[in-house]
């Protein structure tokens, strides 16, 4: 017999738009509900598909030759039945608009990536705020929480102590963003928790920063990782911290 709440929630579970308690029952029921677990991770692994698609490819001399001719020969039929010859000033000009198009369309996508990443980790702070979802490894010492990783997740992520900036650590967990394992460390400033997420990232993207639901984030690279900070501390601590890793 089919779940119920397999249309009913599985989209909004990913799309971040459960609130706390109800996600908590959600992963509660897919322990026991497989068909449920095996939807989430198969919309799961296509969010990911779509996002890691190398969608745009730059355009060999080769085909611009072709095209340029294959404009040259339309036109030429074109003055057959009595219409004005194209110039290529005109041909540049549209070439010009379509890169425009194509380079708008990319930002778009791009910043729609953000977002719905933003969601999704957002939504995992507010989780890891439940009783006993903080940490998996409770230490202040960052050379107990870095070799608690080994053999977990298939890099070492950069774990510091800032005790003495007032950001002490507090421990660190494992978690699942778009079907990957991450490493994310806790730190706490004066009574708010922060949450610092990190994996690889070969690309290296722009220092960003935004809010979602009061939480603020911000996101940089630094190295060969990539790094989002999240709490409802103000902006100016999340920079803070941000810094104080790019020091390292």
């Amino acid at each position: 017999m089919a779940c119920d709440l397999t249309q009913r929630l599985v989209h909004g579970y990913l799309d971040g738009e459960l609130d706390a308690a109800r996600a908590s029952e959600f992963e509660k029921h897919m322990q026991s509900c497989s068909q449920c677990a095996a939807e989430l991770e198969g919309q799961e692994a296509l969010r990911s598909s779509i996002r890691n698609a190398h969608l745009y490819e730059k355009a060999p001399a080769s085909l611009r030759k072709k095209v340029l001719k294959k404009i040259k020969g339309e036109t030429d039929v074109m003055i057959g039945w009595h219409f004005p010859r194209l110039t290529w000033a005109a041909v540049a000009a549209c070439a010009v608009f379509l890169v425009l198009i194509l380079a708008g369309w990319r930002q778009f996508t791009g910043r729609r990536n953000e977002t719905l990443l933003a969601k999704e980790l957002v939504d995992d702070h507010i989780r890891s705020l439940q009783p006993g979802h903080l940490t998996d490894v409770v230490s202040s010492d960052q050379h107990t929480v870095k070799p608690w990783f080994d053999g977990k997740i298939d890099f070492a992520p950069p774990v510091h102590d800032f005790a003495a900036q007032d950001f002490p650590l507090v421990g660190g967990r494992l978690e699942v963003i778009n079907g990957h394992s991450v490493a994310a460390m806790v730190y706490r400033r004066r009574k708010h928790f922060i949450n610092v997420f990190v994996w690889p990232e070969k690309n290296p993207a722009s220092t960003t920063a935004g809010s979602i639901q009061g939480y603020n984030w911000v996101r940089w690279h630094d190295g060969n990782f990539e790094f989002w900070a999240i709490s409802d501390t103000n902006g100016s601590d999340l920079n803070q911290l941000r810094q104080l890793f790019s020091s390292q």
